[in-house]
């Protein structure tokens, strides 16, 4: 896998009146651009979200630097080394996502303000609770964004409540003011957002008015949940992906070899 050449940025960012800024990855192809930009997503992994690891997303980010993509990874506020703190909202799954789409608009602010970005081709994606950002995202009319890609999107609070439950009506309610075109990844063995409960999210956000494409793919090593994360999972997303990107009109030629 090629050395992608990476920039880490501190955006500035005013969250709930606190003045902070978010750490962000930014990947770009050779030359001036502009070009269309990816914006990707984390997940959220247990314990204390400072201690997590800044994103770069390895496999994905060089699929789309090699089609000409600009691709941005924003940590979001309390994670890695991004300011403030992150705020679990429970079983509050809309109130949680819009919080975490709150991070991604002041990334987007920054980065659609620089030359090298094309401000008419833009695409959300994120995986597991970045993939919740992108859907709470996406419901908000941005100019640009012409699609969301959705891997295993969701938070499980471990909380004691109806956190499925809580994550249907969510997707209902996004669903209901998304007019974005969508397309959503879920693996029969994942084990935080299994095929009933996508079958169920998806169902709602469909019914409610929004627009995606479901691809329950079947089981993928010993957890579907990472799916997006390993190379061998290019052959399962990159298929579908490259039929939505044509559809939304974004390009999907390689520009530059590895």
């Amino acid at each position: 896998m090629m050395m992608l050449p990476e920039q880490v940025v501190a955006v500035p960012a005013d969250i709930g009146g606190a003045q902070i800024t978010l750490q962000t990855t930014i990947y770009k192809p050779p030359g001036a651009g502009p070009f269309p930009v990816l914006f990707m997503n984390h997940g959220k992994d247990g314990g204390d979200a400072h201690l997590q690891k800044r994103a770069t997303f390895p496999v994905i980010s060089q699929e789309f630097v090699k089609r000409g993509y600009a691709v941005v990874i924003p940590m979001r506020m309390g994670f890695a080394g991004s300011g403030g703190t992150y705020v679990n909202s429970h079983c509050e799954a809309k109130d949680n996502g819009e919080q975490q789409a709150n991070s991604l608009f002041f990334a987007m602010q920054y980065v659609m303000k620089q030359p090298w970005a094309d401000q008419e081709h833009v695409i959300l994606a994120g995986q597991s609770h970045g993939g919740l950002t992108a859907i709470a995202a996406g419901s908000h009319p941005i100019h640009g964004v012409r699609g969301i890609i959705n891997f295993a999107g969701g938070v499980n609070s471990r909380s004691h409540c109806d956190w499925q439950g809580a994550l249907v009506s969510a997707f209902r309610q996004w669903g209901a003011t998304s007019t974005i075109p969508s397309i959503w990844f879920y693996g029969a063995n994942d084990k935080h957002f299994g095929p009933q409960l996508a079958s169920d999210m998806y169902k709602a956000y469909t019914g409610a008015g929004g627009k995606a494409q479901l691809v329950a793919y079947g089981p993928f090593k010993k957890d579907a949940h990472g799916m997006s994360a390993s190379p061998d999972g290019v052959a399962i997303w990159w298929p579908d992906t490259e039929r939505f990107l044509k559809s939304v009109g974004m390009p999907t030629e390689i520009t530059s070899k590895d």
